[in-house]
């Protein structure tokens, strides 16, 4: 599903040390105080960041809309056949790769409040079209162009919480998460009406509903304040700060000729795959290969939208630093193995045990994918040299576009093909690239002079607020 989140005000790390803060966060999460609602209110970012969130929830909510109705549209309104559809989406898939490092490449020139609404613009533009379009090759474009639009808006939407939420932006992260899923469930549950209705004229209401939420999004995005300076010189300055170890005027490298970083993204990828398992692997192994009746699978999808609201909060809690995060790695390849082990044995039991195997599964998965939320986003983060975050965050989001493009292939082409071997093979590489990992990203931090949460030393009188 979607990734990342942090806690109150806009209280500058250069006057409290992130350590002792963040360990007031857990004090708090492990009291249940504040809740979520609270911390919807009153959000790391003040403000903007509640603007924020209340713009994913209601950009997730039309894509929730999209997604249900999408498939449907193009087969029964617009008449592609079963090719035409699988190019129409692997062509998106394609164009959503390049949306997220052509997002950080961009935000390191232009302000992120700017470029976001853009996306959302272009987005709504596109959608709009689709309304009247049904040549198939103007199709390829203009869903090329939303799904391009669409990963861009996710990355900046990242870089916005890293300038706004700074030191918090974990907590941050799962509130954005919440709200998120939350939306999205929402926005599913209304496509379910035009749905039933069926008709061309329910199919354009439903698109209509996607392209408003759009629309919505980008006059929230328009009220906001981003913080004075954009790029990689004013990111690095307004905060004060530069790479420990590192003189103020050295520049970063660039992320392309960063091959540790490049590392870390290409093994964030199979850090990815709780997406496609959950989305794809789990309705096609109960229909293809257990008893378990067809009616089990939209438990699936109401299980892991109601884990990651309820618990999203509390984990992030629990990982207050990106060497816990690099922790978090190993559990997502447990929680990974645990899952495939429990579909591996799932087609040989009958309608009840299969059932009870699949719903252990899907629980495992959103577990792995708990894990994914307060790992991936904080080493991306946190591996990444201050003065060039933002193209480097744009690099690092292909894992996820890139996952959601090969998973499927990977389930469908190879690990269901296997039977339960495939799963149980599946399982094992993911748990052991996950140490490979978490191995790599402490090494990194190492290098780096990274810490876990103790108290910051004091700043320079110059530096301080």
């Amino acid at each position: 599903m979607y990734l990342d989140v942090e806690i109150h005000g806009r209280v500058d790390a250069v006057e409290t040390g992130t350590g002792m803060r963040r360990g007031g966060e857990i004090r708090k999460a492990r009291r249940g105080e504040p809740g979520l609602l609270a911390q919807l209110r009153r959000p790391p970012g003040g403000r903007d960041a509640r603007i924020m969130l209340l713009t994913q929830a209601l950009d997730r909510a039309g894509t929730g809309v999209w997604a249900a109705s999408s498939v449907l549209y193009f087969t029964f309104v617009v008449g592609l056949d079963a090719g035409q559809l699988g190019l129409l989406l692997g062509a998106a898939g394609v164009a959503g790769i390049a949306g997220s490092p052509l997002a950080g490449h961009l935000a390191d020139r232009f302000r992120v409040r700017t470029l976001l609404i853009g996306c959302h613009l272009i987005r709504l533009g596109a959608l709009c079209v689709l309304l009247v379009v049904t040549d198939f090759r103007a199709l390829l474009l203009l869903f090329a162009v939303t799904h391009l639009g669409d990963r861009a808006a996710k990355t900046l939407e990242m870089l916005f919480a890293t300038r706004v939420a700074g030191e918090r932006r974990a907590t941050y992260q799962a509130l954005s998460r919440s709200s998120a899923n939350a939306g999205y469930a929402l926005g599913a549950g209304l496509a379910a009406i035009g749905l039933a209705i069926g008709t061309r004229g329910a199919y354009h209401v439903l698109i209509l509903a996607n392209a408003l939420s759009f629309l919505a999004a980008a006059a929230l995005v328009w009220r906001t304040r981003e913080p004075s300076g954009h790029g990689r010189v004013s990111a690095a300055a307004r905060s004060g700060e530069v790479e420990p170890g590192t003189a103020a005027a050295t520049v970063a490298p660039g992320p392309w000729r960063d091959r540790g970083y490049l590392r870390f993204v290409l093994l964030d990828i199979p850090m990815n795959l709780d997406d496609s398992i959950l989305g794809v692997g789990l309705p096609l192994w109960l229909v293809g290969h257990t008893a378990a009746p067809h009616a089990l699978i939209p438990a699936f999808l109401v299980i892991n939208t109601v884990l990651v609201v309820a618990l999203q909060l509390r984990v992030t809690a629990r990982v207050p630093d990106a060497r816990r995060a690099a922790g978090a790695v190993a559990l997502y390849g447990l929680m990974t193995l645990a899952c495939c082990a429990f579909l591996a044995t799932a087609p040989s039991g009958g309608a009840r045990a299969a059932s009870a195997a699949l719903l252990a599964a899907a629980v495992l998965a959103t577990a792995a994918e708990l894990m994914r939320s307060v790992s991936s986003w904080e080493l991306a983060v946190s591996l990444a040299p201050r003065q060039a975050r933002a193209s480097y965050l744009g690099v690092a989001g292909m894992a996820q576009s890139v996952q959601k493009s090969a998973g499927p292939l990977l389930l469908t082409g190879a690990v269901m093909a296997a039977g339960p071997a495939g799963w149980l093979a599946l399982g094992a590489g993911v748990a052991g690239l996950s140490l490979v990992q978490r191995r790599a990203s402490l090494r990194r931090l190492d290098r780096m002079g990274v810490t876990g949460p103790a108290p910051a030393p004091a700043a320079p009188a110059a530096t301080a607020p």
